[in-house]
């Protein structure tokens, strides 16, 4: 079956469990759907269009038969950022760019699913992901607190929108004060000790309630507004195509952080169901919702770990609960669109702080540093600064740079943290346990390791090649220049394999080791390693190769000291 995959073998005795697991989705998603269209800097309902497509066309290509698909904080605010860049143009219309940017987003995925590129969802490791979402959160948190005290906020990027705010504390609306402030505690109670209950939409039927009792809008506090009932114009979004390709870069940024995100959550449930998910489909199913939403005049959808936890929660065994919610979105926009309409922008400000405070992931970033100042072996402690340098740096790029540069920043950064790990691997100096049978271990974690005098064992903890030829003859060359060395073993054992600038680099060392008086062997069968240095090597350094450490120790030792043209006798 090419489409619907996630609904084969379905029981009808999962229906009701489906349909219950639907109605407490749409619960959640309507208020958050409202409030993330107000991140893209789009009218509220634009979230609900986004909605019905989005959901029933993901089920059709998507693998994951729990993953919700909807508008999220991150891509939302991603979207407002990119569309703000080309906005600027004249007669430009945020509403049909903002669409367009879902075409062309869903555009990219399909093409991406199609030529099997899931992988490339490795390539945003979690640090950067972490940073970047916690950059992201704080961004949109302070851009949300303005409505949440009814002042004007400023525009920019993180540390000038927070002026702007300090700015006008001076000028804070009481009534939205007083109406923002509670919504927000309710909520973080709800979803704290009440995980179940759909806490956005009982915070905004009391919000709504509010706003007709008291007239709030009279006292100065902001509301929706209209809201058009019905369902959107549905076709192509009408955009220049030279608009449309302004929209590239940023949609590809889009794609690649809403599939990581919703990867993540649809792997989680299958784990727990036990099935798999397949990140090809998954990129065709994103593809898919993205094209269905943008053609119905909404905004970027992608995976959601929030929504798709209420669904799992709910007890929902496939994609039928994602239909249903879908059906259950189309009646809210013919009919119930108008209960939404003297919603206070506070409450809707108190929604989105809500559902994005839980991404402040202070605990993470300092599990990262805690990691960082932990004692470890020198090819660890490089790979745990890198991890926490490159989540500090999407961190940083997102709230000095923006959120999409702030994103490439962390990529960046990781990218070029990897290749410094990658030149500078770790040399493990080795010695053999007392008392076991050719067990070989690194002195710096086992001191009591023995050593045979003149004789140093080493192990490259790495592949070896022009990254890092050069770092690894000087380390050898070091202790092969120490007095009294006769010889130098090189376990290459961790050394999956070799190119022709390594396998050169070999040769040379064992040269001007010799002529020190040194022998370099190599120990271990060594496979791929063997066959390039045959190839590429000398052949006395490929006769060199021992089948283990002991016995390529013995042969030095077996031989008379000598001494080379430039070293001492031992």
């Amino acid at each position: 079956m090419l489409v619907f995959r996630s609904l084969t073998g379905y029981r009808p005795a999962w229906l009701g469990k489906d349909v219950v697991a639907g109605m407490t989705v749409w619960a959640v998603l309507v208020p958050e759907a409202l409030a993330y269209a107000t991140i893209a800097g789009v009218p509220p309902v634009v979230g609900l269009y986004a909605a019905p497509a989005a959901l029933v066309l993901y089920a059709a290509f998507g693998s994951s038969r729990h993953l919700v698909v909807g508008p999220m904080s991150a891509t939302a605010a991603l979207s407002a950022a990119v569309v703000a860049g080309v906005a600027s143009r004249p007669g430009s219309d945020a509403v049909v760019l903002t669409a367009g940017l879902a075409v062309v987003a869903g555009v990219i995925a399909v093409g991406a699913g199609l030529l099997r590129l899931g992988f490339l969802a490795g390539f945003i490791s979690e640090p950067v992901l972490k940073g970047f979402i916690v950059g992201l959160a704080l961004t949109i948190i302070v851009g949300q607190l303005p409505k949440l005290l009814g002042v004007d906020g400023g525009d920019g990027e993180f540390f000038e929108k927070l002026w702007a705010l300090i700015g006008h504390l001076g000028e804070v609306n009481g009534w939205s004060l007083a109406v923002g402030v509670p919504a927000l505690l309710l909520v973080l109670v709800f979803m704290r000790y009440l995980p179940l209950v759909p806490a956005s939409l009982i915070v905004v039927a009391c919000g709504v309630l509010a706003a007709v009792l008291l007239g709030l809008e009279d006292r100065g506090v902001a509301v929706v507004g209209d809201i058009e009932p019905g369902l959107p114009s549905i076709g192509v979004p009408a955009l220049a195509l030279g608009d449309y390709l302004a929209l590239v870069a940023g949609g590809a940024g889009i794609v690649l952080v809403g599939f990581s995100e919703g990867l993540g959550a649809a792997k989680t449930y299958a784990a727990k169901a036990g099935y798999d998910v397949d990140p090809n489909r998954e990129l065709l199913g994103l593809g898919a919702a993205n094209l269905g939403a943008g053609l119905m005049s909404g905004m970027v959808v992608n995976g959601s770990l929030s929504k798709t936890a209420v669904n799992g929660t709910a007890g929902a065994r496939s994609q039928v609960s994602g239909l249903v919610v879908s059906g259950l979105t189309i009646v809210t926009l013919l009919v119930l669109t108008p209960l939404f309409e003297q919603l206070p922008e506070p409450v809707l400000a108190a929604v989105v702080i809500a559902a994005v405070i839980e991404l402040v992931d202070v605990g993470g970033l300092r599990e990262l540093f805690r990691v960082w100042t932990r004692r470890l072996g020198s090819i660890y402690g490089v790979a745990a600064r890198a991890d926490f340098l490159a989540a500090l740096a999407a961190l940083v790029g997102v709230l000095v740079f923006g959120t999409l540069a702030g994103l490439f920043v962390g990529i960046a950064m990781s990218a070029l943290l990897l290749l410094y790990r990658a030149s500078r691997p770790n040399l493990a100096i080795l010695g053999r346990i007392p008392g076991e049978t050719q067990v070989w271990a690194d002195v710096a974690r086992h001191p009591g390791a023995e050593q045979t005098e003149g004789v140093s064992v080493i192990r490259v903890e790495s592949g070896l090649f022009f990254a890092n030829a050069e770092h690894v003859r000087s380390g050898i060359r070091e202790v092969g220049e120490q007095p009294g060395m006769r010889g130098v073993v090189l376990d290459v054992e961790t050394v999956p394999f070799v190119d022709v600038t390594a396998a050169r680099m070999l040769a040379a060392l064992a040269r001007d080791l010799d002529a020190k008086g040194v022998r370099l062997l190599l120990a271990r069968d060594v496979g791929q390693v063997r066959d390039v240095l045959r190839s590429a090597g000398p052949a006395d350094l490929v006769h060199d190769v021992h089948p283990d450490l002991d016995t390529a120790v013995r042969e030095v030792t077996a031989r008379r000291p000598s001494t080379g043209s430039g070293g001492d006798a031992d």
